[in-house]
């Protein structure tokens, strides 16, 4: 890719009237150089069985061309069309809640041979149609795929032929899972139960990990298909999501986002995320990085907020501050979902870069300009290379297992939770970093490696782990860590088994806290911060140092923060739920052993940096302020060139950033 993108979602289908050219007038006056089209319209392509009308494509994508704009084409298959589902009920996906009623998106059995067999056919028929047009620069495969949580009898009979070839024997099976609890022990293959009812955590999580190889094969699958049709400057993405919660927040559940890239050429995402007051950055942060690692590369923004809900309106500034945020985490293009506000049904009210009444705002008036700059800029900020020294290792296992096996019976924390209670002090304190997996091959590349929660992992996963401190890396641990197997059973060794050795630790009682605070307070955050909540090991120090003891009439004779010197290097264990205040201070100290404070940990939030190499092999520094008041910092690098402005930056000089405003500084 050799210019950013800037972009849109848009749908002629949708519109209540004929306005295409006007569309695209506008569109070119915002530097709108993008549209993604298609992957929500399959009854309008194939309004019967074997009937096609690409009519509207075949429109959009004559007038994009005449204009210079570029198109990606969705395949369209996340929405069934009424004429399938009339004819063949079953294609709905059957659930833990039953079979699926026909009206939302994404309810079909992503296995069911008869859907397979209608979205094959209008996949070919759509790509082959459009991949020789001359506007179209690449394909999404289908639209944010899960499995949709598909469980009926032929997804079962899947499920015990994956276990059967996983695992060759019952005998295996039971073992590992202990299913002789409560008499589930498994004695036939044809008696192999749903797995729907199951009370087994180890069972269930394996199913859960099955459901999540079935999007990887569906979308290798849709891969597979596009790739015969695509020519060789064309790409195929698929635009992942993650854990929602109103707005984007953590790893997804039903995605192995590593896995499920592989066959990409290039990784998408849709990042929503908390604007006006709430607009921290961190979620575009997060979304970019998670992206970013899954391929080591640059990756596409297909989905972000305009307008959006009445609570994400951005206050004026914030769009630019948030095109550019993308940027700075490494995004080739950002694009809104979507051009224009729709008239009707359940998405309504989610709006557009235009309003319902297609006029511009300021809004648009706002992306006028970032469409502007973009295109001026492109050649500075285009395929930004970013070398991290941290990385985050997180786990679809652990998340899954973690549901099974939840803190506490009262406590609402989850997995995610303890993962972005790590990377958000991260982010505050302008560290970098990537993510890691648990097939990531290797950690060599990394000074510090953070391990949220690891609930579950191999003999071989922790015994890398070790090494890799050993060796003379820094890791910081949390709670809950290396507890199970990847079979989700416990280890019988003291707790925390394997990564014990590098801890220095051990562990066999673990409470919910209750009016619990660390001695002291150690890490100097004040009596309203200093305190434990959800969680907490009663840690015994083998060989580790005590960073801090519970102050509790019963437990404060143990530790719940530990640090231990193993070979070269150091390993952080963190034995409790804390306050954002003391994981931030925990992880500072572990950011200074691992030699890797420096400059940009003088800035803070909300003022945030990132950086990285452009093509032309300068440092690009970027400087946001997230903040509704102006800010301040020095400049301590090399002079460079402000890019906005074009005015030149001196080192040591004093930079002022506006209340959402941001700089970006081209060394010299």
């Amino acid at each position: 890719m050799n210019k950013l993108l800037y972009g849109v979602a848009y749908y002629d289908e949708y519109m209540p009237y004929e306005r295409l050219d006007r569309d695209i007038r506008m569109m070119k006056e915002a530097g709108i150089n993008v549209v993604r089209i298609a992957e929500s319209t399959w009854s309008t392509h194939e309004p019967q069985n074997g009937v096609f009308d690409f009519t509207s494509v075949d429109r959009v994508l004559d007038a994009m061309h005449e204009a210079g704009i570029h198109v990606i084409v969705g395949t369209p298959t996340y929405a069934v069309p009424t004429w399938m589902v009339k004819e063949h009920p079953d294609v709905l996906a059957t659930t833990a809640n039953g079979p699926g009623k026909y009206g939302a998106r994404q309810i079909m059995d992503i296995t069911h041979p008869t859907y397979l067999f209608y979205a094959e056919r209008i996949i070919r028929k759509l790509i082959s149609r459009v991949s020789g047009h001359p506007a179209v620069i690449g394909y999404q495969t289908d639209n944010e795929t899960k499995h949709y949580n598909t469980a009926g009898p032929n997804v079962q009979l899947l499920f015990v032929k994956y276990i059967r070839d996983k695992f060759q024997t019952l005998d295996q099976v039971n073992k590992r899972f202990g299913l002789d609890y409560w008499s589930n022990r498994i004695n036939s293959w044809e008696d192999f139960p749903s797995v729907v009812g199951t009370i087994n955590g180890s069972l269930g999580a394996e199913f859960a990990k099955f459901q999540r190889k079935l999007v990887t094969d569906f979308l290798s699958w849709q891969v597979s298909i596009v790739n015969e049709y695509k020519r060789p400057d064309q790409f195929v993405t698929q635009n992942f999501d993650f854990e929602w919660r109103g707005h984007s927040y953590g790893i997804q559940p039903d995605v192995d986002h590593f896995e499920a890239s592989r066959p990409f050429d290039i990784t998408g995402v849709d990042i929503y995320h908390p604007s006006q007051d709430d607009l921290t950055g961190i979620e575009i942060s997060f979304g970019g990085d998670v992206a970013r690692s899954t391929k080591g590369t640059n990756y596409l923004v297909i989905e972000t907020e305009a307008q959006a809900f009445t609570q994400w309106t951005p206050y004026p500034g914030q769009l630019r501050l948030q095109a550019f945020s993308h940027l700075a985490s490494g995004a080739n293009m950002v694009a809104y979902w979507h051009w224009h506000s729709i008239h009707n049904s359940i998405e309504t009210y989610w709006k557009g870069l235009l309003s319902h009444d297609f006029e511009p705002n300021p809004v648009y008036e706002e992306a006028k300009t970032i469409g502007k700059d973009f295109a001026r800029l492109s050649s500075h900020l285009v395929n930004l290379k970013k070398v991290n020294k941290v990385a985050v290792l997180v786990s679809n296992e652990s998340l899954t297992a973690m549901e099974w096996f939840k803190f506490n019976f009262t406590s609402t924390k989850k997995y995610n939770d303890v993962v972005r209670m790590m990377y958000d002090e991260l982010y505050r304190m302008n560290i970098g970093c990537d993510f890691v997996c648990p097939t990531t091959p290797s950690f060599d590349q990394y000074d510090l490696l953070l391990v949220p929660a690891l609930y579950t992992a191999s003999d071989e996963l922790l015994e890398r782990l070790n090494r890799f401190v050993h060796d003379g890396g820094h890791v910081v641990y949390t709670f809950k860590s290396g507890f199970t197997d990847e079979n989700v059973k416990v280890r019988t060794e003291r707790q925390p088994g394997i990564i014990g050795k590098a801890c220095g630790i051990s562990y066999s009682m673990f409470v919910e806290p209750k009016r619990v605070s660390l001695k002291g307070d150690p890490f100097q955050v004040g009596a309203e911060q200093n305190q434990v909540h959800t969680w907490m090991e009663l840690l015994t120090p083998t060989t580790a140092d005590v960073l801090a003891y519970y102050d509790h009439p019963h437990w404060g004779k143990y530790a719940a923060v530990t640090q231990n010197d193993y070979g070269k290097g150091k390993a952080v264990y963190v034995g409790c739920m804390t306050s954002e205040a003391v994981i931030g201070k925990i992880l500072e100290h572990a950011v200074e052993q691992a030699g890797l404070w420096g400059i940009d940990q003088e800035i803070r939030f909300p003022l945030i940096t990132k950086n990285g190499v452009n093509e032309q092999g300068k440092t690009v520094r970027y400087y946001f302020n997230y903040s509704d008041f102006p800010g301040s910092f020095v400049y301590s690098y090399r002079g460079g060139l402000e890019l906005l402005s074009g005015e030149a930056v001196n080192h040591g000089e004093t930079i002022q950033l506006e209340p959402w405003g941001f700089k970006i500084i081209e060394e010299q």
